[in-house]
């Protein structure tokens, strides 16, 4: 049979996790026609290879020669996936430490299958711990504020809300988390897949983003539910996680903020090549001042005396002044006069107006 949605486990030290949900996501992807479930470990150190030698012998087994990340083990292993005749229509990335019921995967597949305008989709994300609430890193899905700083459905800062049918109607999304994401390969592999520079950390953020700019959307299917344990490779605490999701979330940024507000520049009448020079301009000038905001949360880690976390912040930034990829304008220009590029980007403002307010909410659907 022809393999329809890869079901990817990217498994970095996990034995515990495989031997409690592997089973139940075997179980429920067996029901659903063309789904398979593929374990690639990131060259995990304990005992996680001989648990899927002796235990789940059946199941597709990638292995990689060393950790590449979130990033670089999804990119490596859909690539593996892609060789032959037979390319799976979806990937679905999804952590090791998330149980499924059995009616999870269908709803997802069924939505890609009957809305070609989807690049992306998720179910929702509950708390394995807590399981009327919602998980605190994914949610229902999320969006971002004019700084880059995310924020999702079902969450207020620290507090998860209990799940009362309040998210149970599909809706597009700025982002939906890679702890269980679906993609549609065609869109995953034209786009270049995860950007690795991340490594880890906000990679999924910028993948939607790129999708959206491309004139896809991400959705979150509310029919599909599952549980997350979260926290299960590096803990909240870690100044390394840290480290990566400052330098991370200014790279997201660079990555996708000049053509966004290229965008909007476009839409209020400028020239294509003029609009691209001005969403440079403003991108950066944005970028500056969430600079300016991460060094402030950084001054509060020194005042703290938390300096493991003030470094990280520091180390975040210099990093990411080397890591940055030269915004050109001349690309951008082109990006902007591509056939069908306004009639593509129609009905995905709504998710930018909060990231850029000094365009008017009027000014997005003027067309």
């Amino acid at each position: 049979m022809t393999m329809k949605t890869a079901v990817v486990i990217l498994n970095w030290n996990t034995e515990g996790f495989l031997r409690k949900f592997l089973p139940g996501l075997v179980r429920s992807c067996s029901k659903v026609e063309g789904a398979e479930v593929v374990v690639a470990d990131n060259a995990s150190t304990d005992g996680s290879s001989m648990v899927m030698e002796k235990e789940f012998p059946e199941i597709r087994t990638l292995k990689f020669e060393k950790n590449l990340g979130f990033t670089g083990g999804y990119n490596r292993a859909f690539a593996e996936l892609c060789k032959g005749a037979d390319v799976p229509e979806y990937f679905l990335l999804i952590n090791s430490d998330i149980e499924v019921p059995e009616n999870w995967l269908g709803p997802l597949v069924d939505w890609m299958d009957t809305h070609p305008e989807c690049g992306a989709c998720a179910p929702k994300l509950h708390s394995w711990q807590e399981r009327d609430k919602f998980e605190y890193a994914g949610a229902a899905g999320g969006y971002i504020d004019r700084f880059g700083y995310p924020f999702c459905r079902g969450r207020i800062l620290g507090k998860v809300e209990t799940d009362v049918g309040q998210y149970d109607s599909p809706a597009d999304v700025f982002w939906a988390t890679g702890a269980c994401l679906m993609v549609r390969s065609s869109v995953y592999r034209k786009l270049g897949g995860l950007d690795e520079r991340f490594f880890a950390h906000m990679e999924e953020i910028d993948l939607c983003w790129r999708m959206q700019l491309e004139g896809w959307k991400v959705t979150v299917v509310p029919e599909s539910v599952v549980y997350h344990v979260g926290g299960g490779t590096l803990p909240a605490t870690s100044p390394f996680k840290l480290f990566l999701n400052y330098r991370n979330n200014l790279l997201m940024l660079s990555n996708n903020l000049a053509k966004t507000f290229a965008l909007c520049c476009l839409r209020k009448g400028t020239d294509a090549g003029k609009a691209a020079v001005n969403g440079i301009r403003k991108a950066e000038r944005r970028i500056r001042t969430r600079m300016v905001l991460d060094l402030m949360s950084a001054s509060v880690y020194l005042l703290t005396f938390r300096t493991d976390c003030f470094k990280a912040v520091l180390r975040a930034h210099k990093e990411f002044r080397s890591m940055r990829s030269a915004v050109n304008a001349a690309g951008i220009s082109e990006y902007l006069e591509t056939s069908g590029t306004r009639a593509r980007i129609k009905g995905i403002y709504r998710k930018w107006i909060i990231l850029c307010r000094n365009v008017g909410k009027e000014d997005f659907y003027n067309f």
